[in-house]
C-alpha cells in the first residue's frame, strides 16, 4: 500500500502490534477501527517486533492483516525500538514514524487498543483513544499465551537430543496445536502449521551454472539429512531438449511431489535445489508463455520455504552440453532477482567458493551473523505496495 499523496485531510485510525499470532482478539480490535473508517478516512496498522519471532516473522504477520483487511494500510516499519524499551521510546518512535508519512493527517488520529497503555500513547501523540474489550471479556486470549502453547507444541513434537531428533507424541502434540487454532483465522491456523513445521525447507535458486544443486548435498550432508535434486533437468533431457507448456507444469507438479514425499524422511531441514519459480522462466524462456496452473505454483513457492538462498553467479561457467551460455547466465541471474524484489520473497545471496557458501548457510539456518567474506547479501525484498 503506497503512502499517500497530496490527500485532503482525513481520519486516520491507528493500530499498533506485535500480532504474534493474529488472534481473534486483534481482529476484533481491527473490526471496530474499521468499522470507524469510513469515507476518505483509513485505517493504519504497524507491524513489528525487536526481536523478531523468527517462526513468524514481521512480513508474515503484516501479511495475514493484508489478506484478512485489505482496506487496511499495513505497515512493518524499519529499526523499530527493542521490546523492552520505556514507553517513551516506543511512543516517539511511532509519532516519527507518524510525522514521516502521514504529516498531513495529523490533527484527526484516533488510536485503538484493548491494553492499558492505550490512553497514554494516544495521549503523546495528540490522539483520541478508543478501547475495545480492554478486560477480554469476547476473546480471553492473549498473544503470549498462543506463543507458550505453539512453543509447547514444537518442543514437544520434536526431541533435540545428540543432534537427533526423536518424534514423541504426536497426537498429544498436535491437540496442543489446535487448542492455539481455536483462537485463530483458518489463514492464520494454516500459516502457522508451515511455520512450526518440524522440518523447515531451504531452496536454492539461481541461474543455470551457480552451484546449487552441489550447495543442496553438501548441506544435506552438512545435517545429515535428505536433499531434492532439480527434477527439470531429468525431464528435459528424457525430453531431449524438446519441451512443451505442459512439460513445465509437470516438472513443477512432480518436483512438488518429490520435496512432499523427502520431507517425510528429512531431519530438521529439507535441501531444495530450484523449485517452481525457476520452472516458470524456463517455460518464457522457451515458449514466451506460461499455463495458469504453473503460476499458481510459482506464486505459492512465496511462502513455501523457510529459507531461500539465491546462488551467486560469482563461479566459473560449466557448459554440460544442455546449458546455454555464459551471457544468459548473468541476464537470468537478474531476472531471479528481480522477481524475488517483486514478490516480496526475503533471501540471502551467497558468494564465493563452496566452503565459503557452506559457512554462509549455515550461519543463516543458525542464527549468527554472516561472515564478512565474501559479502553475502541479506535482502528483505520491497515492502509490498
Amino acid at each position: 500500500m503506497g503512502l499517500p499523496e497530496d490527500l485532503p485531510p482525513s481520519r486516520l485510525n491507528l493500530v499498533v502490534g506485535k500480532f504474534a499470532p493474529l488472534h481473534k482478539g486483534h481482529q476484533l480490535l481491527l473490526e471496530r477501527a474499521l468499522q470507524d473508517t469510513t469515507g476518505h478516512d483509513f485505517l493504519v496498522v504497524l507491524v513489528y517486533s525487536n526481536p523478531d519471532f523468527p517462526e513468524m516473522p514481521s512480513r508474515v504477520r503484516a501479511e495475514w492483516v493484508r489478506q484478512l483487511y485489505p482496506q487496511a494500510r499495513v505497515y512493518v516499519p524499519e529499526n523499530p525500538p527493542p521490546n523492552d524499551a520505556d514507553d517513551l521510546t516506543h511512543r516517539e518512535f511511532v509519532r516519527r514514524w507518524l510525522e514521516a508519512h502521514y504529516a498531513p493527517h495529523l490533527e484527526n488520529v484516533h488510536v485503538y487498543t484493548s491494553e492499558g497503555y492505550g490512553e497514554g500513547f494516544a495521549r503523546h501523540l495528540g490522539a483520541r483513544h478508543v478501547t475495545a474489550d480492554p478486560q477480554r471479556r469476547r476473546f480471553p486470549i492473549s498473544g503470549s499465551q498462543l506463543r507458550e502453547w505453539l512453543a509447547e507444541f514444537k518442543a514437544r513434537t520434536r526431541l533435540e537430543l545428540i543432534g537427533q531428533s526423536l518424534w514423541t507424541d504426536y497426537g498429544q502434540s498436535w491437540e496442543v496445536f489446535c487448542r492455539a487454532g481455536e483462537w485463530l483465522d483458518e489463514r492464520v491456523w494454516r500459516s502457522l502449521q508451515h511455520w512450526y513445521a518440524p522440518v523447515q525447507r531451504v531452496v536454492f535458486l539461481g541461474a543455470e551454472s551457480t552451484g546449487k544443486t552441489t550447495l543442496a548435498r553438501r548441506m544435506a550432508q552438512e545435517y545429515g539429512t535428505r536433499w531434492v535434486e532439480e527434477y527439470g533437468r531429468e525431464h528435459y533431457e528424457r525430453r531431449g531438449g524438446v519441451m512443451e507448456l505442459s512439460d513445465y507444469l509437470e516438472v513443477a507438479q512432480r518436483h512438488r511431489e518429490l520435496e512432499d514425499e523427502a520431507a517425510t524422511q528429512a531431519r530438521n531441514y529439507l535441501f531444495v535445489d530450484t523449485n517452481a519459480l525457476t520452472t516458470l522462466f524456463f517455460s518464457y524462456y522457451y515458449n514466451q508463455s506460461a499455463l495458469l496452473e504453473l503460476h499458481a505454483l510459482a506464486r505459492e513457492c512465496a511462502g513455501r520455504y523457510h529459507h531461500t538462498f539465491v546462488c551467486a553467479d560469482d563461479i566459473p561457467f560449466e557448459q554440460d552440453g544442455w546449458r546455454d551460455n555464459e551471457t544468459w547466465r548473468g541476464r537470468m541471474q537478474g531476472l531471479v532477482l528481480h522477481d524475488l524484489d517483486v514478490r516480496g520473497v526475503p533471501y540471502t545471496v551467497v558468494r564465493g567458493s563452496l566452503e565459503q557458501r557452506v559457512a554462509q548457510v549455515r550461519a543463516v539456518l543458525e542464527g549468527r551473523p554472516l561472515p564478512a567474506e565474501p559479502f553475502p547479501t541479506r535482502h528483505l525484498g520491497p515492502r509490498p505496495a
